[in-house]
C-alpha cells in the first residue's frame, strides 16, 4: 500500500442530473436510466491535501465549474445542450461532493502514472 499525498473528492449525480440526461434523448419508460445506473459512472477527483473544511469549500468553489464541465461533457458532447447557466446553484443541484482526506493506492505491482488529461483522447478511446 502506498498512501498519495492527495485528498479525493467522490462527484455523485443526483436525480436533478439524471433527469437531464434522460431529457436529452427522450425514451419511452422503462429505457431511461436511472440514478443506480447513472451512479455507477461517478468520478474520483485526487486533489491537494485538505486538512479543513473551509480549505475544502474554498477548493470546490474554485474549480466547481471545471468539475460540473467535465461531468456535464461525459454525457453529452454538444454544450449546446448543456443546462444554463454553469453556475455555483446548477453545480449544487446536480452534483454531490463527498471528501475523503486520505487517498491510499492499494496496488502494490503498478507504479502509477501521470498522464494530462485531454478531451480528444478521452473521446477518442470511448470509441474504441
Amino acid at each position: 500500500m502506498k498512501l498519495l499525498n492527495r485528498s479525493a473528492l467522490s462527484v455523485r449525480p443526483t436525480q436533478p442530473f439524471v433527469d437531464w440526461i434522460n431529457a436529452l434523448e427522450p425514451t419511452m419508460g422503462d429505457d431511461d436510466l436511472t440514478l443506480d445506473d447513472v451512479e455507477r459512472e461517478s468520478t474520483i477527483y485526487l486533489i491537494p491535501e485538505m486538512d479543513t473544511p473551509e480549505a475544502l469549500e474554498t477548493f470546490v468553489h474554485d474549480r466547481y465549474v471545471e468539475i460540473l464541465e467535465t461531468e456535464l461533457r461525459a454525457w453529452e458532447e454538444d454544450e449546446r445542450q448543456w443546462p444554463e447557466p454553469l453556475d455555483w446553484a446548477l453545480f449544487k443541484t446536480f452534483l454531490s461532493v463527498e471528501h475523503s482526506y486520505l487517498a491510499i493506492d492499494l496496488d502494490d505491482e503498478t507504479a502509477l502514472e501521470i498522464s494530462d488529461v485531454d478531451d480528444a483522447l478521452l473521446l477518442d478511446s470511448d470509441q474504441d
